[in-house]
This record gives structure tokens, sequence and C-alpha cells, in this order.
């Protein structure tokens, strides 16, 4: 293998939180060899740092198994595309971003190809399917965790794993953050950012939001729109007498801090909102079926990472049957009426940040990846 392929690390990345931290990952590896050639699959945070994307991060931004089903001819000739490309260039590693049921199937095919699979920001298997660590265990070379209690669970294993820290923090500017004020009378509204996400739960905030509205006229709302997402898609279900802000991407981070509280997306924005200090909302609504499939095999008690570091509720998970406008908003509500509740959580997630640790997470994994294999001096 000459010097210029082992040059080359493939990063696959299939959704915007996904996206972000290959961004960072990459800018990461470049800082520590300029020579290196990053390139893979992603969206525009990855472009902009320099990453060769040979095929957008939509083309695999799917949820269940009722969603995936009907693209799946398209997806099995990506995946003999992208095989074509690492025979070709011979990529020295392949990093991959979260995505199970997308990338398990790359890392197999690396692994075949005998190209080391390093997994940054790694399935949740602790918390269904745990016997997927076994196909780990085959398949990737290391595991670079991002959660506290990871390592210990796949060193338990069998799988080698490091704790790097959560990546979140080298993009959240938490101290700058920490001085905004909330605005008691604002409420802020995460929909998520796929598709189906929007669709199942913003009829559900807007009829929320209209009936604090009624009963609370001082309140005014606001939405974050995630990357990606057109405006039309997150307010074609709002009340056409209700007011809202719209805040682009890029903002939305002071618009969660000033916010009194959120509704939010399972998701990464939750653990975003965590980490910023909002109290927040935490809503889904699956299809029936992948919903009776994840309640059968979930092996933990709650959905959020918050909560799951905490190890008890401090924000409250209203999922599936629960994910109701009554059920929400009478939550809403008590905090809009008790804002001494909201002040309690608050202090909650401090003690929730200063568990998941310091920034610094993408420049440790990047510098174990290259460690691991001999590219840096």
């Amino acid at each position: 293998m000459n010097n210029k392929i082992k040059k080359k690390i493939w990063i696959n990345a299939g959704e915007a939180s996904g996206d972000m931290h290959g961004a960072l990952l990459a800018e990461n590896l470049v800082k520590n060899d300029p020579d290196i050639e990053v390139m893979g699959m992603g969206g525009p945070a990855m472009e902009k740092a320099g990453c060769d994307i040979r095929y957008p991060m939509s083309m695999i931004s799917l949820m269940g198994v009722t969603e995936v089903l009907p693209k799946l001819p398209r997806l099995l000739r990506l995946f003999g595309e992208i095989e074509k490309i690492w025979k070709k260039e011979k990529p020295a590693a392949v990093v991959l971003i979260d995505c199970p049921d997308f990338n398990f199937r790359l890392a197999k095919k690396a692994k075949r190809l005998g190209i080391p699979v390093y997994y940054y920001i790694s399935p949740q298997v602790w918390a269904w399917r745990q016997g997927r660590t076994k196909f780990l265990h085959k398949t990737v070379r290391k595991i670079l965790c991002i959660l506290p209690f990871e390592k210990q669970f796949y060193n338990e294993r069998g799988v080698d794993a490091d704790y790097v820290g959560h990546p979140l923090l080298d993009l959240i500017p938490v101290e700058e953050l920490d001085k905004i004020s909330p605005h008691k009378n604002q409420l802020g509204i995460l929909p998520g950012s796929r598709s189906k996400e929007i669709s199942s739960l913003m009829p559900i905030f807007s009829e929320v939001a209209r009936k604090l509205k009624d009963d609370h006229p001082e309140l005014k709302f606001v939405i974050a729109r995630a990357p990606g997402v057109d405006v039309k898609k997150i307010t074609s279900s709002w009340p056409d007498n209700l007011d809202l802000e719209i805040v682009e991407p890029e903002n939305r981070y002071e618009m969660m801090r000033s916010s009194s509280f959120l509704l939010a997306a399972s998701g990464t924005a939750t653990l975003e909102s965590a980490l910023i200090g909002t109290p927040t909302v935490i809503a889904y609504k699956m299809s029936a079926i992948t919903g009776s499939l994840a309640k059968k095999f979930l092996k933990v008690k709650y959905v959020s990472l918050c909560n799951l570091i905490l190890n008890r509720e401090v924000l409250p998970e209203l999922l599936q049957d629960n994910c109701t406008v009554k059920k929400i908003h009478a939550q809403a509500e008590e905090w809009v009426a008790q804002p001494e509740k909201t002040k309690k959580t608050r202090t909650d997630l401090k003690i929730m940040r200063e568990k998941v640790g310091s920034p610094g997470a993408a420049s440790r994994a990047a510098k174990i990846i290259m460690q691991d294999l001999k590219i840096s001096e």
C-alpha cells in the first residue's frame, strides 16, 4: 500500500447530527495531517469541512422498517457503488457514524476488503438489540464512545472501546449561552429533521400552542428549522391566526437557551437542549409496526440520553400512545403556570452536563484513529 492510499479516510454519516460530528472529525484528522484526504457520505457541514462528498446523506435519511422497504432496491445499488469505490481507492480506514441499519452493512463490506473500521457515535445497542455487539466485535476495530457508560458496556462484551467525550460540547458554545437569560414567555419548538417526524409531531405541537395561547396570550412561539428542512413543511399545520417566528439552523442554540422551555422531537436535539440547560418536553411518534418492535426490544427505562445519564426522568418523555395533545399540553401548562418547576429542572441539567465531561471529543477521536493506523508520526 503506497503512501498516498494510506492518507485516504472514508467517513459515513446519514443524518444532520452525524454530519456535524463528521465535519469536526474530518477537520481534526486533517489538522493532525494536512495530507489526509477525507471522503465519504455526509451533508453540508462535512462538505464545508473539506470532505469529498461522494454521496449525499439524504439518500439514506430513513426511519423504521416500513419506511425502508420501498427504497430497498436503491439502497442495495448504493452499497454496491460504495464497495466499488473502496476497491478502487483503498481507503486506510472507514469511520462510521451512527445509522446502524445502513452502516452495519458497510462495516461488513469493509471488513471483507480488509479495511479497518472505526465506529464513532456508536449505535445504541445497549438500549436494544444487544446481540449486535457480537457483530461489532467481529467487524469493528475500535468503538469511540461518546457516553460515559458505553465504554464499560462494550468492554464487558469483548469489544475494544475508548471514551472520547460527547462531540456536542465541541459544537455548543455553552459558556456564551449561559450568559443568556431565558424569556419567561417564549416557548421553543424543535419538530425534528426528518419528514416523518415533522408530519407526525407538528400537528400536535401546533394544537398545543393554540391551546396555550388561548389561556396565556402573552406567550410567543419560536421554531428552529433543522438543516435542509423546508419552512412550508414545518408550518403547514400551524394556525393562521397564531404568530410564529422561524429561526435558522445556525441560530438554534440561542433560541433554545432563551426559551422558557421546549417541545422537541426525541433525538439529538433533546441532548442539545439538556446541555444548554433548557427544560424540554420530549415527544415522538413512529409507525405502529416500528413502535411495537421498539417497545418489545427496548432494554432501557428512558429514551432520552439526559434521563439515561442521570438515571431518572428529569425531562418528561411522551412517546407513541402518550404523544397526544392532551398530555403534552398538560405538561406545558404546568411549566407555564408554575415556572419554579423549570428552575429545578435547570439545576438537574447542570448536573448532567458535568457528568458528560469536557469538550474535545472529535480531537481525541482523530488522534486515536491516527495512532491506531500509525498515520501520524
